[in-house]
């Protein structure tokens, strides 16, 4: 599912972004009003997450644009800061689906998102496309070729999904030990190992590229 963010705040918006990255949304990330209303009018999505207070145009006045002048009825959950009454009220009246207060447990988040897509019957895709002919579900820790259906263990799931959402970037292992693994149950680097020569196995030895001395590359 596409989703468009609208979030000025950078520690929040990397934070919003990577969870939704995580989730396995295709998202599309935007620091001020401006931008956000573009591509509103241009391009289509399923669901978009606009803050209040940003630069140019605010997500309200993003919200009652789309609304008034382009009856764009994309999904629209507002993000804010602001705890009195009147932005609640304005938002609703222009068109909002849901409004979310700051600070929020991400948790909040989801459960806001799902109530959004049955609201609306939006379809979620958890698939992620590895390739032309390779996909693979997070959800059941499934690879699907065009042959078979492949089952991995978590941590192969969670290495695989960390590749996913950090494309063409090299990643070290020190990295993925960070993100994926509680200090208590740290991995050698050998176990590491162990996991990606799997999934080399599946998706193709060409996927995951290791970059001596410094860690893995997916493309």
């Amino acid at each position: 599912m596409r989703v468009l963010l609208l979030e000025d705040d950078n520690l929040l918006s990397d934070l919003l972004n990577d969870h939704l990255l995580d989730k396995g949304y295709d998202v599309t990330l935007c620091l001020n009003g401006q931008d956000a209303l573009e591509y509103l009018i241009d391009e289509k999505f399923d669901f978009a997450l606009l803050d209040i207070n940003t630069p140019i145009m605010s997500g309200l006045e993003v919200l009652k644009t789309i609304r008034e002048e382009y009856k764009n009825k994309t999904p629209v959950i507002i993000l804010t800061a602001y705890q009195d009454t009147k932005h609640l009220k304005d938002s609703f009246e222009n068109g909002v689906d849901d409004y979310i207060k700051k600070p929020f447990d991400l948790e909040e988040l989801d459960q806001r998102i799902l109530r959004l897509c049955r609201q609306f019957s939006i379809e979620q895709n958890t698939k992620i496309e590895i390739s032309s002919n390779i996909l693979f579900d997070p959800e059941s820790c499934k690879i699907s070729t065009e042959n078979r259906n492949i089952s991995i263990a978590q941590k192969e799931r969670d290495i695989l999904k960390y590749f996913c959402t950090h494309r063409s970037r090299v990643i070290s292992s020190e990295e993925l030990l960070q993100n994926i693994w509680a200090y208590e149950e740290m991995p050698t680097d050998a176990t590491i190992r162990v996991y990606i020569k799997n999934l080399r196995e599946i998706i193709g030895k060409e996927k995951i590229t290791t970059i001596r001395g410094i860690g893995y590359k997916f493309e």
